[in-house]
């Protein structure tokens, strides 16, 4: 840097040839540079000035625009009971089809203990066992002593268990939040929202998460903040639900049946508006999963979805479908009946001798054998093979439980024509309730095949969905409607309704081989009204059994029927369906279950 010097030379030089003071010469060019200093640093304290009143402008503005937010933004609860937990512990609710509560959540509180915070530990243990049965004074006394400095008493209190707690003044007894999943309709749809149970906990927060039924199929969009807390909305009705549970569980004992299941879908979108199975469960108090004996013998099995029955004569409709449809016979065509009916070593019988022949109608509505299997051997084993699968028969049940996931059906390992032959009639072949009321809802919806549903708004079926044609499924219809007016479930007819159905009775099977002689598995798969069926139910009872005229009954038209109807005559009027007056004839009589 050159530095300029303060007393110019030349300009001294020239004052003093003219007689004038050097010295001022200096002293003005120093007032010169001052002055001109001067601006410089007044113009950078104006910068400096500006950019600080620009950075409080910006500042205050920013929390001005965020009081105004604020004061825009409606009130809310906070969504976590403690804002430092890293466990989130909102579950949104679960609602039926109507809005109705199926599962919430409700704030509760746990306990724990700090020892090394306790006064009188030998009386903290002894008050704790008096308030809490369940729980052990020398254990917790142990506990106590020891050197843990953090011990769980109880992770879910009742206000009652928590005010004893604090009666008892023990300052190293603490409490702790917790939200708690509460089902309040109790043992109604227990099967299908399934249960939860705690995940991470803290001592400020838990985590709930789901451990079968919705519960564990939705646990990710349940836990999600994303969601906002929006309810799960599920397809069943609640006012439908508790109806056919309590009918069934009449029925189921009033048939001395071991267990009973029950599914109510749409027919033409698959929408499950009821699904029972008993013995049911309360999953506010969910049970244990068994270690031993049968798992279907546990409350927790859900028949409906996980149950695979032989399901008998319910299967001889599929039969009439796939010859209809393949052209190889009406209604009117008349089929051999005559038997017994021989294939090797093998008989097949029929209840009753029906004769030479009976129409394909009337195979249907008596029930016969040997007429279904006459149809599946000229039908053949890979056309029948073919039909069941388009039906679904041949993988699990695509419904929204995970319990459903092995519910595939057990099918031969090799489909012979003996194999062909017993499962045009139900037998050879088993699949869960569930598979057959979707297979119903199919065939006589006018021929589109529904995937069953839990949730409210699951998309509908289309044209690429057809499996049988229009005149096929109103010939079924008819077949339904032709076997409660004049066959074997005449006991499920509900005045005004139109229902229509088909029985089957399947021989248990023996787990040591073959079958019970005195046991069976009895269905019925109905339609209602039959002319335009708006639902398909599907009653299953197992091991029923009642005295009727002096004799045992075990049949699907003295056991499973009767409940069926009494469920229709209780659920229609929920389902906002008004009676329809025909000329049928004299209607026949009805049986009125009921159960406390």
């Amino acid at each position: 840097m050159i530095r300029r010097p303060l007393r110019p030379i030349a300009r001294v030089l020239q004052a003093r040839e003219a007689g004038l003071d050097p010295a001022l010469i200096e002293a003005e060019e120093k007032a010169a540079r001052m002055h001109k200093q001067r601006l410089a640093e007044r113009r950078q304290a104006v910068q400096r000035i500006v950019l600080m009143m620009g950075i409080f402008v910006l500042m205050f503005g920013a929390v001005a625009y965020r009081m105004t937010n604020l004061a825009l933004t409606p009130p809310a609860e906070p969504r976590t009971a403690y804002s430092g937990s890293r466990i989130v512990n909102n579950r949104a609710d679960i609602v039926d089809r109507n809005g109705e509560i199926l599962a919430t959540n409700l704030i509760t509180t746990s306990l724990f203990a700090h020892p090394q915070q306790m006064i009188d530990k030998q009386a903290a243990a002894e008050g704790l066992a008096r308030i809490f049965p369940d729980l052990d004074a020398d254990r917790l006394l142990r506990q106590f002593s020891g050197t843990s400095k953090f011990i769980w008493i109880k992770h879910k209190l009742s206000p009652e268990q928590k005010q004893a707690v604090y009666d008892l003044g023990e300052p190293g007894l603490q409490f702790g939040p917790r939200e708690l999943r509460l089902y309040p309709n109790g043992n109604l749809a227990a099967h299908i929202l399934g249960g939860t149970r705690f995940g991470d906990e803290g001592v400020y927060a838990a985590e709930v998460i789901g451990t079968a039924g919705v519960e564990l199929e939705f646990d990710k969009f349940l836990r999600d903040p994303a969601e906002d807390g929006a309810p799960l909305e599920l397809s069943i009705d609640l006012s439908v639900q508790a109806a056919m549970r309590r009918v069934l569980a009449g029925g189921m004992q009033m048939m001395n049946a071991k267990g009973a299941a029950a599914v109510l879908m749409e027919a033409d979108t698959g929408r499950i508006v009821s699904m029972v199975s008993l013995p049911d469960f309360d999953p506010n108090h969910r049970p244990r999963p068994p270690v031993s004996g049968d798992p279907a013998d546990s409350p927790l099995f859900n028949r409906v979805a996980q149950g695979k029955y032989e399901l008998g004569s319910t299967f001889k409709l599929f039969t009439a479908a796939a010859a209809m449809e393949n052209g190889l016979a009406t209604p009117d065509t008349m089929i051999n009946t005559r038997g017994p009916l021989r294939w090797g070593k093998f008989t097949i019988k029929d209840f009753h001798n029906y004769g030479a022949s009976l129409s394909l109608m009337d195979v249907i509505v008596h029930s016969s054998n040997i007429g279904s299997a006459n149809i599946a051997r000229e039908l053949g084993a890979e056309r029948q093979k073919a039909f069941l699968k388009s039906l679904g028969f041949f993988e699990p049940v695509p419904v929204e439980l995970r319990e459903a996931e092995r519910s595939k059906p057990l099918v031969p390992a090799r489909w012979s024509e003996l194999s062909a032959m017993t499962i045009s009639y139900g037998h050879g072949l088993a699949a869960t309730p569930l598979h057959l009321a979707t297979a119903y809802a199919t065939i006589t919806n006018g021929g589109l095949r529904v995937r069953p549903t839990l949730l409210k708004n699951a998309p509908l079926p289309s044209e690429a969905d057809r499996v049988i044609s229009p005149e096929t499924s109103a010939n079924l219809r008819n077949m339904l409607r032709q076997v409660v007016v004049r066959g074997t479930a005449s006991l499920g007819e509900v005045p005004g309704y139109q229902v229509g159905g088909k029985t089957g009775s399947a021989d248990k099977p023996n787990p040591q081989g073959g079958y019970y002689k005195d046991r069976v598995i009895s269905t019925f798969a109905s339609i209602f009204p039959a002319s335009a069926p708006k639902y398909v139910l599907v009653v299953t009872l197992d091991e029923p059994s009642i005295e009727m005229a002096g004799e045992i009954r075990r049949t699907a038209g003295w056991t499973a029927v009767p409940v069926s109807a009494e469920i229709v005559r209780r659920i229609a009027p929920l389902l906002d369906l008004r009676p329809e007056w025909f000329d049928d004839g004299e209607q026949p009589a009805v049986l009125t279950l009921t159960s406390n």
